[in-house]
């Protein structure tokens, strides 16, 4: 299947590095301009923005916070001031903080919680906005299997992915008379330096329980979100499609 987004503009949140910057480039090589966010690291969007030269003229970067209510109104405001209107969201921004609950610290919880399920809600709230008045819109968000498993060590963590597929499957119901579809992609284990710090013993365990005996690449997990964004997948709406190699 070939994707053309020729016409179109994505905003990809998270959307420098990781899976985000694999996204990011997937929609830029279907010919959509790219708006692609990032919160802290300058060095990393510096080097993605420089690996994309030759889509200059496609690509807007945004350094911001989504846990900034007020930060997330400017950036649309921005958005919409150069690209008068988008078509489509993608929610890739997230972080983790692991502890086990008996020793975690608040802030750990409320930093994890804030930016990953707070966070999608700002971004979300703000763009079914703009989607109403157009009458069509695609909203995806990254969310993890572990909302559903559970892991030890991670109960901010799961509790804000298992919070994601909730609050999705609400908002498709509120926004799907206005050709509005949202929906997950919950990738397993990708091959990033999200899970870089983890101990090989721990990698190792993990990668033991894949059928597919092998962690995802950035590039598994864009297929599936350029599906749900294109047109003819207009019947598909509050689902969560699993990218996990069999778990």
């Amino acid at each position: 299947m070939k994707f053309d987004f020729t016409g179109q503009t994505a905003l990809i949140t998270g959307g420098t590095r990781g899976i985000g910057r694999a996204i990011s480039e997937a929609f830029l090589k279907a010919g959509a301009k790219v708006v692609a966010t990032y919160r802290g690291n300058d060095m990393e969007a510096e080097n993605f923005k420089n690996a994309n030269a030759d889509y200059a003229d496609f690509l807007d970067i945004h350094k911001f916070d989504v846990t900034d209510y007020e930060a997330v109104e400017n950036f649309y405001k921005e958005v919409e001031k150069k690209h008068d209107n988008f078509q489509i969201l993608v929610v890739s921004s997230g972080i983790r903080a692991d502890s086990i609950v008996g020793m975690m610290k608040a802030e750990d919880w409320n930093r994890v919680i804030n930016t990953n399920l707070t966070g999608t809600f700002n971004l979300s709230k703000l763009a079914v906005q703009s989607m109403m008045r157009q009458r069509y819109g695609r909203i995806i968000t990254l969310t993890s299997p572990i909302g559903k498993f559970g892991f030890a060590g991670q109960a901010n963590y799961a509790a804000s992915k298992a919070g994601q597929v909730a609050f999705t499957r609400s908002l498709s119901k509120e926004v799907a008379s206005r050709k509005i579809t949202v929906n997950c992609v919950s990738p397993g284990f990708i091959d990033t330096d999200f899970i870089s710090d983890l101990p090989d013993e721990q990698k190792k365990a993990y990668k033991d329980q894949i059928p597919l005996k092998r962690f995802g690449t950035p590039e598994d997990v864009t297929y599936p979100v350029l599906f749900l964004a294109a047109k003819q997948s207009a019947y598909i709406t509050g689902s969560v499609l699993e990218v996990t190699g069999g778990l």
